[in-house]
């Protein structure tokens, strides 16, 4: 007779066996050979963002794109063993003042094989077959050159977008664009601008065909124009603003400020006021013509905005609004009868009817917000994921500008850490594992009085004489906040760090927390000095709960000569005769009420009142066989 079958018939080797029977049907789609192809896959699949791959995986796609076979390595793997962190106060996953500084060097060096990659020169003859072949080689090339700047210099480089389709399309927008629009965060310009992007679309020809005419293509500039464009410009003050544009002016680069967060806000406002006039046009029923706001939708004071001639050099570190923004795009195009195209098909002798203004950016630093500003309502999807826009899409914003937008792209850059990269918000804070060093450096520019009236919550350090600096270190805020806000371990009790690092970063991305980083020489304390006394001024102060101790101890400050080890002695045994210290010998200790969370002793008479009374007296025993029977 066979074994009854369980209905719970699970496990590990069953587990195995199903994912290998659904392995089996979907075969083609698992992408672990280099054989696999994207027959029969949607296009859209294509364009999928890649900024993170395992060793694995950056192996197989690079060894697919080369067609080339290989063949497994044994490789010698070296384990190195983390200092222990509790003899020092310095994090061993950042860098220390002096290895900072070598790193920086470093990147100073090696800043001009940090690149983009080109598209390979093609005309006429070139079949798709062989501009694909090209392309891929050309690819290959530039992340082997990546590659050699990981490895063989050993330099930190942030995650950059490793699908060739992504790139494709930035490609057929600097082809399109007279105009290239880059958009970076306000708070680290420098962390999002990627100059050689620059380079080269001033290295391209009005007529991408035309390339493989040029001789001389180091040296070769073509008509287009590039604009850096300083977007959540409202969380830096005048004199933040003011000297980045100084720093900006000296490398002669084109820039302007802009804040697509108010220049929404203003346009929801205007469009209230206007629902609000209308409501009330129609109630009175007044003429159209007889309307105040009859000056063609514009928002407030923008007609006179409009009326000025816009010059840059009078405020460069001025926010400019939508209207103001879309003026600077017609002045800095270039002309565009120098896109003209000896193409008898094509109207007007090939020369471009509107300016057409290409927009790149990292994810999540506004692109997608800006675009719905500079036309006044959502057209485009807004997200902080890179791949959301997976074709670049052409919007018409006036009848004599186009924009081209581009899907998000995470350019390669030099970074000192990779808690730097979470900190800008490059790398998902959801999916970071390590999470002490990004909270070491939120601990380093935030101000401790700011967090504590931020969040409310006391913030103890050590004192010097306890291995400490008075400073609050990554781990000390993140306990801190933790208690505050009732974060433990499950099962354990303690203080779960880990939750509240996520809670904390979010914050200092979302500029709840506001450090901005200073250009190039200038300290970051001085820099910030004048954001950090504002928000001072907008916090409330935070009171810290004081012991209960004598008037007289409590009024005075505790100086260097007296240690806060002596402080706490005076203020638990007191200087007066009736010192509450139990001795031995007594007959009963006196009760001793629990302590409260600002302090103090709970009073006797709540302790009395709900302390639990056992009464003994109905207590009923327990009968044996035979008693109590009459």
């Amino acid at each position: 007779m066979p074994l009854p079958q369980s209905k719970n018939r699970v496990g590990l080797g069953h587990a195995i066996l199903n994912r290998r029977a659904k392995e089996s049907r979907n075969r083609n789609q698992s992408e672990f050979h280099t054989t696999d192809t994207h027959v029969g896959q949607p296009k859209w699949t294509k364009l999928q963002s890649v900024t993170h791959e395992g060793d694995l995986e950056e192996f197989l796609n690079t060894a697919q794109m080369a067609d080339a076979d290989f063949t497994a390595e044994r490789r010698n793997i070296q384990v190195i063993s983390t200092p222990n962190s509790s003899r020092t106060r310095h994090n061993p996953y950042l860098l220390t003042p002096q290895q900072e500084e070598e790193v920086l060097r470093n990147h100073r060096e090696n800043k001009d094989r940090l690149r983009v990659p080109r598209r390979p020169v093609w005309d006429a003859n070139t079949t798709p077959a062989q501009l694909e072949r090209a392309e891929k080689d050309s690819f290959l090339d530039w992340r082997r050159g990546l590659a050699e700047l990981q490895e063989g210099v050993g330099l930190v480089l942030t995650p950059f977008e490793r699908n060739l389709e992504v790139w494709r399309q930035l490609w057929r927008v600097i082809e399109r664009s007279q105009l290239l629009v880059q958009i970076v965060d306000a708070r680290n310009p420098l962390r999002f601008r990627c100059e050689d992007l620059e380079k080269y679309v001033q290295s391209m020809p009005a007529n991408p065909v035309d390339m493989a005419a040029v001789e001389d293509r180091a040296s070769y500039v073509g008509p287009r124009k590039t604009l850096l464009l300083i977007n959540k410009a409202d969380l830096l003050d005048d004199g933040q603003r003011k000297a980045w544009a100084d720093y900006f002016t000296q490398q002669k680069v084109t820039f302007a400020f802009f804040s697509a967060a108010d220049e929404t806000a203003r346009q929801l406002a205007k469009a209230q006021r206007d629902a609000q006039f209308e409501a009330a046009r129609q109630q009175e029923e007044v003429d159209v013509a007889d309307s105040p706001r009859d000056q063609k939708d514009l928002p407030d004071d923008a007609a006179d905005a409009v009326r000025d001639t816009l010059v840059l050099h009078d405020d460069p570190s001025r926010i400019l609004n939508v209207l103001e923004l879309e003026e600077l795009f017609l002045q800095c195009a270039p002309n565009l009868s120098l896109f003209r195209r000896d193409d008898p098909a094509l109207p007007n002798d090939g020369v471009p009817e509107k300016l057409t203004v290409g927009f790149v950016g990292y994810p999540n630093v506004g692109k997608s917000s800006t675009i719905n500003a500079l036309l006044g309502e959502k057209k485009v999807s807004v997200s902080a994921t890179p791949g959301k826009t997976k074709h670049f899409q052409t919007i018409h914003l006036s009848p004599t500008t186009i924009i081209c937008d581009c899907p998000g792209l995470v350019f390669p850059q030099f970074s000192t850490s990779a808690a730097d990269l979470v900190c800008d918000g490059i790398l998902p804070i959801d999916q970071m594992r390590e999470y002490t060093a990004p909270s070491e450096l939120v601990a380093q520019r935030i101000p401790k009085d700011i967090l504590m009236r931020t969040y409310n919550m006391p913030l103890p350090t050590l004192s010097p004489e306890e291995g400490g600096t008075g400073a609050p270190t990554g781990l000390e805020v993140l306990t801190a906040y933790a208690v505050a806000r009732g974060l433990v371990r499950q099962g354990q009790g303690n203080p779960d760090e880990s939750r509240a690092a996520r809670y904390v970063l979010k914050d200092y991305i979302n500029a709840r927390l506001l450090f901005a980083h200073p250009p190039p020489g200038v300290d970051a304390d001085e820099f910030n000095a004048g954001q950090r006394e504002h928000m001072r001024q907008m916090l409330p102060e935070h009171h810290a709960n004081e012991l209960k101790m004598p008037s007289d101890l409590r009024r005075r400050p505790i100086t260097a000569e007296t240690s806060k080890s002596s402080h706490l002695d005076q203020a638990f045994f007191g200087t007066g005769a009736n010192v509450g210290v139990n001795t031995k010998g007594r007959r009963r200790m006196p009760p001793v009420g629990r302590l409260l969370a600002d302090g103090t002793q709970e009073p006797l008479e709540d302790i009395r009142s709900s302390s639990k009374k056992h009464n003994k007296g109905h207590k009923r025993h327990k009968q044996r066989s035979g008693q109590g029977l009459a």
